[in-house]
């Protein structure tokens, strides 16, 4: 199958680009970085350095791809999750904007199967529950919070908007893993070892995660499977007062402290609370009655 995966320089990117060959697929990568491109064709893929925000560039890019299948990854996220107030802008205007170019360029050039990021962990779901694919993102949580499930509700509108082409909602939980934020040396761990992250209150918000590699099977399973939404999240979803002392032992950090939400409000602001206690995990029945798929269990959690 011909596959064009724009964010090819991603979390994701790397780890989606080396199962879709190893399946056989033809893929062509969408990058800025003269760089990345060289290193997409070192390891058997065809690069297009394109600019998301030109839209006659991404159509002509798309159209001498002459793919079947779109897979959009596109994010500008920071190598830590403290500086996501500063990116936070740029990060939407990507997705909507430069997204929307490569959405309309799909439907010009014919392309049968559009896939889109979106988030499994900005669900709202009955309380006591986990989210199926059925819950709504959660728009009315804490700023930053509602702000990005807005962002991804109007992915996931985009996305269904049009009948000429299947939609596919990739809604992955955290990415942990080599090249994420969670993993030893990287920046959720560096915090944890810091202990700038406290178990909050009860610490009863669930968090629901996927190894990137998982992530990437599965994704490249959608390029077949029955389209619609898809919680891409693994077997684990765990209150941060389970996940995050198990996360900071893991990685060789000490305990973390505990502290109340008072406390937490006055010195992060309200989405650190909301992170810690009002998260809903998500469930992952459909992805594996569908897909066959079989997420590893969260590393840390293991034993």
């Amino acid at each position: 199958m011909r596959v064009f995966v724009a964010g090819a320089s991603g979390a994701i990117g790397e780890p989606l680009i080396v199962e879709l060959l190893e399946r056989g697929h033809s893929v062509v990568g969408m990058t800025t970085s003269e760089a990345r491109a060289k290193y997409l064709e070192g390891q058997g893929a065809e690069a297009a350095i394109v600019n998301a925000f030109d839209a006659p560039a991404v159509e002509a890019a798309l159209r001498r791809s002459k793919a079947e299948v779109v897979i959009d990854e596109l994010t500008s996220l920071p190598k830590s999750p403290s500086d996501m107030p500063k990116y936070a802008a740029g990060d939407r205007k990507l997705r909507i904007e430069g997204g929307g170019n490569l959405f309309r360029a799909a439907l010009a050039s014919g392309v049968r199967r559009y896939l889109q990021q979106s988030s499994g962990f900005f669900l709202k779901a009955v309380a006591g529950t986990l989210a199926d694919e059925s819950s709504p993102l959660d728009v009315n949580a804490s700023p930053s919070v509602a702000a990005s499930a807005r962002t991804y509700t109007e992915l996931e509108a985009r996305l269904f908007s049009s009948n000429a082409i299947e939609g596919v909602a990739l809604r992955y939980g955290f990415f942990y893993g080599p090249k994420t934020w969670y993993y030893p040396g990287e920046a959720s761990a560096d915090m944890v070892m810091r202990q700038q992250n406290a178990v909050v209150g009860e610490g009863q918000g669930v968090s629901s995660f996927v190894h990137i590699q998982d992530a990437a099977i599965a994704t490249v399973a959608l390029l077949a499977a029955q389209p619609g939404v898809y919680n891409l999240v693994d077997d684990d979803p765990s209150p941060q007062t389970v996940w995050l002392p198990a996360f900071a032992k893991f990685v060789g950090a000490p305990a973390p402290p505990h502290m109340s939400e008072a406390e937490v409000t006055a010195i992060a602001g309200e989405d650190a609370v909301y992170y810690a206690t009002k998260l809903s995990g998500a469930s992952n029945a459909k992805a594996k009655r569908i897909l066959g798929w079989k997420p590893r269990r969260l590393e840390w959690l293991e034993g």
